[in-house]
């Protein structure tokens, strides 16, 4: 089962969000899509209403990732002077584990 993507733009949206690019493969999908459901992760719209306060400017992409068995949502941010960021947040605890400008 996957999620539609106007789930997804639907939950940028109502954050105030631009719609976002989504990039990963099929299997990461399919493998984020059974952490949600299994309750290993966070939904989406949570992580979002967990960071968005401390996030450096407006979600424009997303990935999910899973890296040393860790699962992360990568947003992808832009702020004010046009600054591009890299945020990663963990999938189960929505603790962002790092900030990097591209």
């Amino acid at each position: 089962m996957r999620v539609p993507l106007r789930i997804i733009f639907a939950t940028l949206i109502a954050f105030g969000a631009p719609a976002p690019t989504l990039a990963h493969s099929d299997d990461d999908h399919d493998a984020a899509l059974e952490a949600v459901e299994k309750k290993d992760i966070l939904q989406l719209a949570d992580i979002l209403g967990a960071v968005k306060d401390r996030l450096p400017g407006e979600v424009v992409g997303i990935e999910i990732e899973r890296k040393h068995g860790v699962w992360y949502y990568e947003l992808r941010t832009v702020d004010k002077a046009g600054r591009i960021f890299e945020v990663y947040v963990d999938a189960k605890t929505a603790e962002i584990a790092r900030i990097k400008e591209k």
